[in-house]
């Protein structure tokens, strides 16, 4: 069966989700998941939602998706320690550390790697599975062919994004929100920067095309592909920032459509809750200039009617679509948006109506214009109906009784459902019927009053004679058996392994070394010329989503967990889009056969430090670390093409471009494969940091868009700072940026 997975950001929403058909729902505590200003769930309100839920035969699956640094290792422990006494179904992760922990203290605990953990081939897919993960969840930059073909092979239950909001980045691989605002996505307090207007300009013939929100994304919608998903074990609908209602709306359509139930009127609906208009997504080939609406990025409703006159009864509306009373309405005028509730409406004669499906009169103080459209973006009819709809139990329990009913002996009912079994005996002893005597149809009428329950009656069998059973004492073995039965069903147990040793691995101290990344053959000349003899460019550097990889035993940087699969037995080093923070996760990558391991941008001096302390401690030696010390940082890499959205695909072969905000200005990388690297204006620059860095093997300088006689300024400029390493004062405050070096993370 394909499981319908459900987000709730707090409890209403989970009983929302539940009233309409979620066979499991997906939820974060108040630490460690990936939507840190969701209102999300304590340690109480958990509880509360796993009887909830348990008791309706829905999974509970709990986010741990984010980055964990070292002094966050022992209090995410207790929380997964916590969550097993709870009876979680599982956790789905991103670090490599709380996948190593679940995977070894409790093997049949359900361990599913997020999507931000950028698993978008077979190899990455067989990589987790080797290492005990019970799920995975693919990317969504991945084509429904892929997919089938992944789940054939590898075997392993997969899960999938089927609608809602999208992100522009490869998932794991956005530091946007991090690097700019120092709230990262990765520790789930991503503040939508993709979401915010850019200017493009093109700086090679210093022309502008304009602002606009480039780089939002449409919501996903893939209701009319729901055949589709046949091979599919789990389809997930994103949404635990938004409110019940859309929750219910979203869950009950496609469960319709599980049930091969749902009509024309029931997609349409979908429009009736939060949308930013609908993609079908990269998984069904959507074309790349369609995947992004520039116009909005918020809530766009759904298309009413326009515009067509102004007098003294005010707007003149002409509809398309009903319009009623209490409706939230946005009006488009010249770009920009006019919201307002309808709070009264009339029609030609300056009559007050409460609904209307052809004109109306709106009295609106702002300046409007004939012909501006007119969306619905709350319809209120339709919330108050969809809001009827929780909380109600979508499907009941049959519960089997037994019933012996003798005079001189205590009523006996033996109760059971699937392979639980209860049983209730009274206190009381059952007297001979002074007139009626109790049959089954009298018992059944009384004991079926399980409104109240999960549960109704299902076969009953009635052994009784000439006693009578009190519907007093009816009502307490009801309620006594309801009890039972959902105290018998709550019940689990997880083996528990307390034998967590590992072998060492560790590494002698180096002399260190400078590697430079070159992106262009020009830089890659600037580095032979200065004598680098670890240089990175296209033909040893395997990107997180390019999933083909060389047969050969040369040396690669590798950017994505299929990678690590592919060359485990050959010779790598890791790059920093594995978000590697912990010594766990060095640890893991070494003993996969990473001859070094990249460590993330977004950690600070003290956060390395305590990365390696704890790593000498557990290992008797160093890890074999690399460190990007100067370079413009990537700030999101995507399938997207800002430029093919403006008529420029192919230009990116003869111009530069940029994206441009407040802030300041964000240099765009095409690849060859048409995906897109957006970069930080500002340059990652530790030279006069580098006396205080300790233990680290390689600092590597990352060059995107450097000319060749600034790589060899750059070059030489670090290598004089490692001859030396006296102090200096070469940073530019203008031009240069510290990143996170000295700046925790939020």
């Amino acid at each position: 069966m394909r499981e319908l997975l459900a987000p709730a950001g707090n409890f209403e929403a989970l009983v929302a989700a539940i009233s309409n058909g979620a066979d499991a729902i997906y939820l974060g505590m108040d630490k460690f998941g990936a939507r840190a200003y969701a209102s999300n769930f304590n340690e109480e309100t958990f509880k509360q939602a796993i009887e909830y839920a348990h008791l309706r035969e829905v999974k509970i699956y709990v986010t741990m998706n984010t980055i964990i640094f070292e002094d966050e290792i022992e209090p995410m422990k207790e929380m997964v320690d916590f969550l097993v006494s709870s009876n979680v179904d599982g956790i789905i992760i991103q670090d490599l550390v709380i996948l190593d922990y679940i995977v070894n203290k409790y093997p049949d605990l359900e361990a599913h790697c997020s999507t931000q953990m950028g698993l978008d081939d077979l190899e990455g897919t067989l990589l987790f599975k080797e290492l005990g993960a019970k799920r995975v969840v693919l990317s969504r930059e991945l084509e429904i062919e892929k997919i089938k073909e992944i789940k054939k092979i590898a075997k392993i239950p997969l899960e999938i994004f089927v609608h809602g909001a999208l992100c522009v980045s490869y998932s794991g691989n956005c530091l946007m929100s991090g690097l700019i605002g120092y709230r990262s996505g990765n520790r789930g307090r991503c503040v939508g920067s993709c979401r915010k207007p850019f200017e493009l300009i093109d700086i090679t013939n210093n022309k502008s095309y304009g602002s606009s929100y480039i780089l939002s994304m449409k919501d996903l919608c893939t209701i009319d592909y729901i055949n589709e998903y046949k091979d599919i074990d789990s389809l997930k609908i994103e949404g635990r920032m938004k409110e019940p209602a859309y929750v219910a709306n979203v869950v009950s359509t496609y469960r319709k459509a599980l049930d091969n139930q749902i009509t024309k009127d029931d997609k349409l609906n979908l429009n009736k809750t939060f949308n930013r208009t609908f993609t079908k997504g990269y998984i069904f080939h959507e074309d790349k200039k369609d995947i992004t609406n520039i116009d909005k990025p918020n809530n766009y409703g759904f298309l009413i009617g326009k515009i067509i006159a102004k007098n003294k009864l005010g707007y003149k509306i002409k509809l398309d679509k009903v319009l009623n009373q209490n409706d939230i309405i946005r009006i488009d005028h010249s770009g920009e948006d006019v919201n307002l509730t309808v709070v009264k409406m009339c029609d030609d004669n300056n009559k007050l109506i409460n609904s209307s499906s052809t004109t109306c009169y709106i009295n609106i103080k702002e300046d409007l214009s004939i012909g501006d459209l007119v969306y619905k973006t709350k319809d209120y009819l339709f919330y108050n109906e969809i809001e009827k709809t929780y909380p109600k139990e979508f499907k009941r329990f049959k519960l089997d009784i037994e019933v012996y009913a003798y005079t001189n002996n205590p009523l006996v009912i033996n109760c059971s459902y699937k392979n639980c079994y209860v049983s209730f005996e009274s206190e009381d002893i059952l007297t001979e019927a002074i007139n009626l005597p109790t049959d089954e149809a009298m018992f059944v009428k009384q004991f079926d009053r399980l409104n109240d329950t999960v549960y109704k009656l299902g076969n009953i069998n009635y052994n009784a004679d000439n006693c009578f059973i009190p519907a007093k004492l009816i009502n307490e073995a009801r309620r006594k058996i309801v009890e039972l039965m959902n105290k018998k069903r709550l019940e689990r147990k997880y083996i528990v392994n307390d034998n967590l040793s590992n072998p060492k691995i560790n590494f002698n101290k180096e002399n260190v070394k400078l590697a430079v990344f070159a992106n262009t053959v020009e830089q890659y000349e600037a580095a032979k010329e200065c004598g680098i003899d670890i240089i990175y460019n296209e033909d040893n550097y395997i990107r997180r989503n390019q999933t083909t990889y060389p047969n050969n035993n040369n040396e690669y940087l590798i950017g994505g967990y299929g990678g690590v699969y592919a060359f485990k037995n050959k010779n790598f080093v890791t790059d920093f889009s594995l978000n590697v923070v912990n010594s766990k996760a060095v640890y893991m990558l070494h003993k996969l056969g990473a001859k070094r391991v990249t460590l993330s941008y977004e950690m600070n001096k003290s956060q390395i430090e305590a990365l390696i302390s704890e790593y000498q401690k557990q290992n008797d030696g160093l890890p074999n670390l690399e460190m990007i010390v100067y370079g413009k940082a990537h700030l999101l890499f995507t399938k997207y093409c800002p430029l093919k959205k403006y008529g420029l695909c192919g230009k990116c072969k003869e111009n530069k471009y940029i994206i441009k905000d407040e802030y300041g200005e964000f240099p765009i990388i095409s690849h060859k494969d048409c995906t897109t690297t957006i970069i930080n204006g500002k340059t990652l620059n530790l030279i006069d940091e580098l006396e205080t860095i300790n233990n680290i093997n390689v600092f590597r300088l990352q060059f995107t868009t450097e000319s060749k006689q600034e790589c060899i300024d750059v070059i030489n400029m670090f290598k004089n700072k490692l001859n030396t390493l006296e102090k200096t004062n070469l940073f530019n405050n203008e031009t240069d940026t510290r990143g996170h070096f000295k700046k925790e993370i939020l």
